[in-house]
């Protein structure tokens, strides 16, 4: 990442994200893992950087799906986007979503939490769940009835 001038502040360039949320019958595949950053362990989609060259951010969606929980993407619809921090970056996450099968071990330092989805969107009302991509992901999922 590389920032440039804006005025009389800096802008933090991004090469833009993807996320997913993935259903298994009525449970979200989600991953806790340590962001060091805020010095906690987060509830989270997963997710990954743009950093594939010419990679489709669908594509880097199932592929993190599969990378960091184990699990194949079936049926990936877009769910939108958002910019998650416009006041200081142009970054930008595609979101999805999609049905998933187990297919694997999840990356090191990653647990994945199968969480039924009503209950995931209960702890996005209760603060549990803070992580910006995930209670967009996880709304505009459900918004579609999934």
């Amino acid at each position: 990442m590389e920032t440039w001038p804006a005025g009389d502040r800096e802008v933090v360039h991004h090469p833009g994200a993807a996320a997913i949320v993935a259903l298994h019958g009525v449970d979200v595949v989600l991953v806790r893992q340590l962001r060091e950053a805020i010095r906690s362990m987060t509830l989270e989609i997963p997710a990954g950087i743009l950093d594939v060259a010419g990679e489709p951010a669908e594509d880097c969606a199932v592929r993190e799906l599969r990378e960091e929980a184990g699990y194949l993407a079936e049926g990936v619809e877009r769910l939108g986007l958002i910019h998650p921090s416009p006041g200081f970056s142009d970054e930008r996450i595609e979101l999805f979503t999609c049905r998933a099968k187990p297919a694997g071990e999840p990356e090191d330092g990653i647990e994945v939490v199968m969480v039924p989805v009503s209950h995931a969107l209960q702890s996005i009302r209760d603060g549990r769940i803070t992580d910006g991509k995930t209670v967009a992901g996880l709304l505009l999922a459900a918004d579609r009835g999934r």
